[in-house]
């Protein structure tokens, strides 16, 4: 007959890998919408330098013409 404790402690083990998968999905989850964020921000800085540039291009012509 297998002692009650063996029984915890193959409990406690599936129970720490159940844990571990879970948070490591957490982390990764949030991890992917932080990078989606930031991305998001450097886009925007993008599209703004293009828009300057694109100002600073009416403006030069404008003093040239």
């Amino acid at each position: 007959m297998i002692p009650v404790w063996v029984y915890f402690i193959a409990a406690g083990i599936v129970f720490c890998a159940i844990m571990a998968i879970k948070t490591g999905r957490d982390e990764r989850r949030e991890e992917n919408e932080m990078i989606e964020r930031e991305g998001e921000v450097y886009m925007q800085r993008l599209e703004e330098k293009k828009e300057e540039k694109k100002e600073e291009k009416k403006a030069g012509e404008r003093s040239f013409g």
